[in-house]
């Protein structure tokens, strides 16, 4: 295939149009390139020739508008070179018309620019000549005299010029030669060279094959089947061999077209002529017209129209009524004249989808160009708006306008217009159509998000699954589109860098996610702020704060303290035989890492099933004797110490004790603690006791002190509703600690050697409601209403 890649530029022409007040240049540029060439093929260097730099080409929005045809070519805004776009078939585009010239429009914006580009389409050999049929069937009397010349079927090539038909050629036969014309269109006719045979020879088969001009040649055979008959040796003569008429289109059916008349100086049938229209190459032509067997009248068959057909070459074939008839034809060359049967069409290209509503005046939205398919006067046009709209048009060059904005948008008051553009032409009468199309206002960015919630609380279980959605937050964008796009992200700062690798938040829906798994003992609470951040340019955005609060799980075995071990050995303590009811046998301790209820420890003794000798305190594990030793009481006693908290499950620890029973209370020893004896100084368990408790009752002022400091500088309000503390001490020697709703009672054991201090603090601060009161014996109530605002996340 000859490929002819970047033939320069042969034309480019400038012209001025002054309309509607302002000045729009405009130019023409041609180029040639072959048909079937390869997408990407450069056609020519378009910023080159129309003297443009290549950064203006995207700059300025350059782009090719077709219409609504295929988009063959396109431009690289990059080098400014243009291309092919996709594959370009001239027969498809133009069929067999002489030139072929595709016709773009190229546009420029900032200021508004158009230049018509015409890209002249040259033809390849890429057909191969071919016949209607594969055979003919030629009659021929054997009287026939030589030089008698028969019409053959001609072929057909898609290609044009000297890619066309270009000779016709005859395979080797002693009676018939080929006689080749070469006019406005190559045709062939057989020529008899030497007198038929019948007797000898009654058919004869030949290869006709038709060769177009093309380097290198295509070509197309068809089988030539001659029948050779027997005498009428007179053919039909026509009076004119051209025959020229002309008839305007839409002309009614059954109308007369012309006459054409021929003679055969036979005699008898082989004298009378019969007319018919040839049906080699004219099947468009059989469905348009007919003609008078007897008299060789041409009427109208069907529709005429000047648009598809403006001239029609009809062959009419005049033939005896001798055995075998003979036959000859003549041409009709018929002229239709064109009446105004076709209103204008109207093709709309927006350059954008959308116009913001702080459009300057002046801004191009589409291009506007009109065709009418009628010629002459009939094919004039005038367009204009209809209704009243923000936009105008302007004349660009003949029957091309552009559609620009002409007064304020506000997209408030109308987010879309309805343009109706009206297309009228010369003709008598005059034809009018009308083109509707939607122009849709855009917003700019003037709404920053804004989050559902002023500040968002998040309530989270410790020991949570990592990947865990703590919270959704949402935000809402007034504006639409791309300006309502909302999406997230956490502020990042010098302080809260650790909290990046504790929770991350999905930009899309805001979920915020746990990183990791948190631990109540280690972190209670942290915060940070979200930012809701839209798509527009520029960006708007919001903050919020988010709180999440911690809440204790009970994940936490009791331990035992020393002197005492766990289950798994056995501890040993002595009392002596004469010990009264209530003696004091050993004190369990334990200690539990939760807080809250999940803290709160109880203490349950398991004696051997029948002896009923020891009992244990609930809250304070001190092992005593609920009676006197009997001579029927074991000397040894093993007791088992189950240590439970108040969580829910409940988790446990156990101690084992062998109690072993001696007769002197001097053989009585313990390994926490000595015969009680009054002393004027302290032991050093005491001194311990005391540092301990001076130790807590620091700690509870530090802490209270920081909390009225937090309660006082807090801006965001989210704890305003708890109050102040309050301390009371009671008559028993115990203190109540208060805080809005919740109240927490320290106890002291007045009837053992050493005291402790038993404080239960709440699980968090937000609770709504926390009471917990130890009576004077062993047991303990507990009330307690959870938050009611927020879920906890488990």
């Amino acid at each position: 295939m000859h490929s002819m890649n970047g033939i320069r530029v042969f034309t480019f022409g400038l012209f001025i149009l002054l309309g509607c007040g302002r000045t729009s240049v405009s130019g023409q540029l041609s180029y040639s390139i072959s048909e079937e060439v390869n997408p990407g093929t450069s056609v020519g260097n378009i910023a080159k020739d129309l003297n443009l730099g290549v950064h203006e080409l995207e700059t300025r929005m350059f782009q090719i508008v077709t219409g609504a045809r295929k988009k063959h070519f396109e431009v690289n805004l990059k080098t400014g070179v243009l291309f092919v776009n996709d594959r370009i078939d001239r027969e498809e585009l133009c069929a067999k018309a002489t030139k072929c010239t595709v016709s773009v429009e190229a546009v420029l914006n900032a200021p508004l620019k158009l230049y018509r580009l015409d890209i002249n389409i040259i033809d390849v050999n890429d057909n191969y000549p071919s016949f209607t049929s594969d055979s003919q069937n030629i009659e021929m009397a054997e009287s026939t005299l030589p030089g008698t010349k028969f019409l053959v079927l001609s072929a057909y090539d898609a290609d044009v010029g000297k890619n066309d038909i270009s000779t016709y050629k005859l395979s080797a036969s002693d009676h018939f030669s080929l006689s080749v014309s070469k006019g406005e269109k190559v045709s062939a006719e057989l020529i008899l060279q030497k007198p038929l045979d019948r007797e000898k020879q009654s058919v004869v088969r030949l290869t006709l094959t038709a060769v177009d001009g093309g380097t290198p040649a295509k070509s197309g055979t068809s089988q030539l089947i001659i029948n050779v008959l027997d005498i009428n040796d007179n053919v039909p003569i026509f009076a004119q061999s051209l025959y020229k008429s002309s008839i305007a289109e839409n002309t009614p059916l059954g109308a007369s077209v012309i006459t054409v008349t021929a003679t055969d100086s036979d005699e008898g049938p082989n004298g009378e002529i019969s007319y018919s229209l040839s049906s080699k190459d004219q099947d468009h032509i059989l469905d348009i017209f007919d003609i008078d067997e007897q008299t060789g009248l041409l009427t109208v068959k069907g529709k005429l129209d000047f648009e598809e057909h403006p001239a029609f070459e009809i062959r009419v074939q005049a033939s005896d009524r001798g055995s075998p008839p003979m036959t000859s034809q003549c041409k009709v060359l018929i002229e239709v004249m064109d009446l105004n049967d076709n209103a204008p069409e109207i093709s709309v290209t927006t350059l954008i989808n959308t116009i913001k509503e702080d459009a300057k005046l002046g801004t191009a939205i589409a291009l506007v160009s009109v065709v009418d398919k009628d010629g002459g006067k009939n094919g004039i046009v005038h367009c204009s708006m209809k209704n009243e709209t923000p936009f105008k048009l302007e004349t660009n060059y003949k029957n091309y306008y552009s559609l620009v904005v002409d007064g304020q948008l506000d997209r408030e008051t109308d987010s879309y217009y309805n343009v109706t553009i009206i297309a009228r032409d010369d003709g008598e009468p005059a034809l009018m159509s009308t083109k509707e199309f939607t122009v849709y206002v855009s917003d700019v960015n003037d709404n920053s998000p804004q989050f559902s919630e002023p500040v968002f609380n998040v309530y989270l279980k410790e020991n949570t699954p990592v990947g865990m959605v703590l919270k959704r937050v949402s935000a809402f964008d007034a504006d639409i589109d791309q300006n309502a796009q909302v999406s997230y992200s956490v502020i990042e700062s010098k302080s809260n860098l650790q909290l990046l690798a504790m929770v991350n938040i999905n930009s899309e829906t805001g979920d915020i996610t746990s990183l990791q798994s948190f631990n109540y003992e280690e972190i209670k609470t942290f915060q940070f702020k979200v930012q809701a951040t839209d798509s527009g340019v520029p960006s708007l955005s919001s903050n919020v704060t988010v709180n999440i609060f911690i809440l204790d799980e009970n994940d936490n075995n009791p331990t035992i303290l020393a002197p005492y071990s766990e289950h798994g050995s056995v501890n040993s303590e002595t009392i002596p035989y004469s010990a009264e009811a209530g003696y004091f046998v050993a004190k369990i301790r334990a200690v539990d890492a939760d807080s809250g209820y999940n803290a709160l420890l109880s203490y349950h003794l398991s004696e051997p099933k029948g002896n009923n000798l020891f009992r244990i305190g609930t809250n304070t594990g001190e092992i005593k004797t609920k009676r006197r030793m009997s001579d029927n009481d074991l000397k040894t006693h093993p007791l088992v110490v189950l240590v439970s908290d108040n969580g829910e499950p409940s988790l446990s620890a156990t101690v084992s004790i062998e109690v072993m029973v001696v007769e002197s209370t001097t053989d009585v020893q313990t390994q926490f603690r000595h015969v009680p004896i009054k002393e004027d100084s302290f032991s050093d368990l005491n001194l311990y006791l005391l540092i301990a408790i001076v130790s807590v009752a620091v700690i509870f002022l530090l802490s209270l002190i920081s909390l009225i400091a937090v309660r006082c500088h807090r801006t965001d309000g989210t704890f305003s509703r708890y109050s102040a503390p309050m301390i009371t001490t009671h008559p028993d020697g115990s203190w109540s600690y208060s805080k809005a709703t919740q109240q927490y009672d320290v106890c002291f054991s007045s009837d053992t050697l050493k005291s402790d201090v038993v404080v239960f603090p709440a699980p968090f601060p937000p609770a709504d409601a926390e009471l917990i009161s130890i009576n004077g014996g062993d047991t303990f109530t507990r009330t307690q209403t959870l938050p009611n605002k927020e879920k906890v996340r488990t």
